[in-house]
């Protein structure tokens, strides 16, 4: 598994799309395999959600994501989780990978 989590000043940022970086985390047998934080490309409406199904991304835990781009992942095959914390990638991975990770309201209201 492949999971992307947008990052804003080295936590989950709250705004998908107005990310600095994007922390890619591969998953295997329920522990982090290895990470890479990357810059995305250039913002434009449904850029992102096509650039991480090429980088192979299978989940996308987000502060918050617009209808439109959760539509997007939703048509790639790709799963969105929105709402989680803000907080540092590793300490939100764990938290999924052990059944505890703890979401709230999306951030995005557009």
């Amino acid at each position: 598994m492949k999971i992307a989590m947008p990052i804003h000043g080295g936590k989950l940022s709250q705004h998908f799309g107005h990310s600095e970086q994007f922390s890619l985390i591969d998953v295997e047998d329920q522990s982090i395999r290895s990470r890479e934080d990357l810059t995305p490309p250039p913002h434009e409406p449904g850029l992102l959600p096509r650039w991480l199904k090429e980088k192979g991304v299978t989940l996308v835990i987000a502060g918050g994501m617009g209808q439109r781009a959760q539509a997007i992942f939703e048509q790639a095959g790709i799963e969105v989780i929105c709402g989680a914390p803000s907080q540092e990638p590793d300490e939100v991975i764990n938290s999924y990978l052990k059944g505890t990770l703890e979401t709230g309201d999306n951030a995005c209201d557009h």
